[in-house]
Protein backbone atom coordinates (compact mmCIF):
# COMPACT_ATOMS: atom_id res chain seq x y z
CA UNK A 1 0.00 0.00 0.00
CA UNK A 2 1.06 3.56 -0.59
CA UNK A 3 0.15 5.72 2.41
CA UNK A 4 0.36 9.28 3.61
CA UNK A 5 1.01 9.35 7.35
CA UNK A 6 -0.45 12.10 9.51
CA UNK A 7 2.03 14.35 11.32
CA UNK A 8 1.75 12.54 14.65
CA UNK A 9 1.39 9.02 13.25
CA UNK A 10 3.93 6.48 14.42
CA UNK A 11 4.75 4.13 11.52
CA UNK A 12 4.40 1.13 13.87
CA UNK A 13 0.70 1.96 14.23
CA UNK A 14 0.15 0.99 10.60
CA UNK A 15 1.71 -2.42 11.19
CA UNK A 16 -0.36 -2.92 14.36
CA UNK A 17 -3.61 -2.33 12.47
CA UNK A 18 -3.25 -5.55 10.47
CA UNK A 19 -2.92 -8.08 13.32
CA UNK A 20 -5.64 -6.24 15.23
CA UNK A 21 -7.92 -6.83 12.24
CA UNK A 22 -6.83 -10.42 11.62
CA UNK A 23 -6.28 -11.61 15.20
CA UNK A 24 -8.06 -9.15 17.51
CA UNK A 25 -4.83 -7.65 18.93
CA UNK A 26 -1.18 -7.27 17.89
CA UNK A 27 -0.20 -9.27 20.97
CA UNK A 28 -2.29 -12.38 21.50
CA UNK A 29 -2.00 -15.89 22.87
CA UNK A 30 -1.67 -18.79 20.50
CA UNK A 31 -1.00 -19.00 16.80
CA UNK A 32 -2.55 -16.79 14.14
CA UNK A 33 -5.11 -18.18 11.74
CA UNK A 34 -3.52 -16.08 8.97
CA UNK A 35 0.06 -15.27 10.10
CA UNK A 36 1.09 -11.82 8.84
CA UNK A 37 4.40 -10.02 8.64
CA UNK A 38 4.42 -6.27 8.05
CA UNK A 39 7.08 -3.89 6.81
CA UNK A 40 6.90 -0.14 6.39
CA UNK A 41 9.29 2.20 4.64
CA UNK A 42 8.47 5.57 6.17
CA UNK A 43 11.49 7.12 4.45
CA UNK A 44 9.70 7.13 1.11
CA UNK A 45 7.08 9.53 -0.14
CA UNK A 46 4.50 8.12 -0.24
CA UNK A 47 5.19 5.70 2.60
CA UNK A 48 5.24 2.07 1.42
CA UNK A 49 3.59 -0.57 3.60
CA UNK A 50 3.68 -4.29 2.87
CA UNK A 51 1.91 -7.21 4.55
CA UNK A 52 3.03 -10.73 3.76
CA UNK A 53 0.49 -13.27 5.02
CA UNK A 54 -0.32 -16.97 4.92
CA UNK A 55 -3.85 -18.10 4.12
CA UNK A 56 -5.52 -21.07 2.52
CA UNK A 57 -6.61 -20.28 -1.04
CA UNK A 58 -10.34 -19.91 -0.21
CA UNK A 59 -9.46 -17.45 2.60
CA UNK A 60 -7.09 -15.28 0.56
CA UNK A 61 -9.71 -12.79 -0.76
CA UNK A 62 -11.20 -12.39 2.72
CA UNK A 63 -7.78 -11.74 4.26
CA UNK A 64 -6.90 -9.20 1.58
CA UNK A 65 -10.24 -7.41 2.10
CA UNK A 66 -9.73 -7.32 5.87
CA UNK A 67 -6.18 -5.96 5.54
CA UNK A 68 -7.30 -3.24 3.15
CA UNK A 69 -10.29 -2.37 5.35
CA UNK A 70 -8.01 -2.00 8.38
CA UNK A 71 -5.80 0.41 6.45
CA UNK A 72 -8.68 2.44 5.03
CA UNK A 73 -10.56 2.96 8.30
CA UNK A 74 -7.64 4.56 10.17
CA UNK A 75 -7.67 8.28 10.90
CA UNK A 76 -3.89 8.60 11.42
CA UNK A 77 -3.02 7.97 7.77
CA UNK A 78 -4.55 8.08 4.30
CA UNK A 79 -4.43 5.28 1.75
CA UNK A 80 -3.24 6.41 -1.65
CA UNK A 81 -3.33 2.98 -3.27
CA UNK A 82 -3.40 -0.72 -2.47
CA UNK A 83 -2.33 -3.54 -4.72
CA UNK A 84 -1.43 -7.20 -4.38
CA UNK A 85 1.76 -8.75 -5.63
CA UNK A 86 3.48 -12.12 -5.22
CA UNK A 87 6.27 -12.31 -2.64
CA UNK A 88 9.51 -10.81 -3.90
CA UNK A 89 12.56 -13.05 -4.11
CA UNK A 90 13.88 -11.38 -0.95
CA UNK A 91 10.63 -12.30 0.88
CA UNK A 92 10.44 -15.98 -0.07
CA UNK A 93 12.41 -17.23 2.95
CA UNK A 94 10.13 -15.25 5.28
CA UNK A 95 7.07 -16.58 3.46
CA UNK A 96 8.33 -20.14 3.89
CA UNK A 97 8.84 -19.55 7.64
CA UNK A 98 5.31 -18.14 7.97
CA UNK A 99 3.93 -21.11 6.05
CA UNK A 100 5.85 -23.63 8.18
CA UNK A 101 4.93 -22.02 11.49
CA UNK A 102 1.96 -22.86 13.69
CA UNK A 103 -1.52 -21.73 12.59
CA UNK A 104 -4.82 -21.79 14.38
CA UNK A 105 -8.11 -22.88 12.81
Amino acid sequence: AALELGESCEPAAVGAAVPVELCGHWEHDGACRWPPNNAIDAGRDPVVFRTLFVADEPDEPVVRERIEASLRRADAWSVISVHARPPAASERELAARLLAGPRSD
